[in-house]
């Protein structure tokens, strides 16, 4: 199950990538937000985030204007990984070395058919697993204790 997100700014890339999850049959619960009207990202970035802690959702998908707000509210979340991705093979790289499990992107940014295939990539792209990468998710959830 997929987590989905956005504000105003992140509207109509989100009906794009909701089209082309609904074309691969993939699942996915649309946390908002439901039109182009503004609205403040933090309460979408929040909703996908509770969404994955709690299980209910394995990954998210947040678009805001730049991508940049909304990954960095997701990212102060516990247990959330969000990478801002503006190409496949950063979208390719946060999966096989961060695990990262929330793909943000920019809505004024990046264009339709470049994010379906950076969502296709995220999402078909496994968390490599190497031990180097583990220990450094293990630094990155420390809070602190690295110091």
């Amino acid at each position: 199950m997929i987590a989905l997100g956005c504000d105003h700014g992140g509207y109509e890339l989100m009906q794009e990538v909701k089209a082309y999850l609904d074309k691969q049959g993939l699942e996915y619960q649309d946390f908002g937000c439901y039109s182009t009207e503004a609205v403040d990202y933090p309460v979408y970035a929040r909703k996908v985030g509770h969404a994955i802690q709690n299980g209910t959702c394995d990954r998210g998908i947040l678009i805001c204007g730049t991508g940049i707000g909304i990954s960095i509210t997701a990212n102060k979340m516990e247990g959330i990984r969000a990478a801002l991705c503006t190409d496949c093979f950063c979208a390719e790289a946060t999966r096989l070395h961060n695990d990262a499990n929330v793909l943000a992107m920019g809505g004024r940014v990046v264009g339709p058919g470049l994010a379906i295939k950076i969502v296709e990539t995220f999402l078909n792209t496994p968390f490599s697993g190497e031990e180097r990468h583990e220990r450094r998710i293990h630094l990155i959830e420390q809070e602190g204790e690295n110091e």
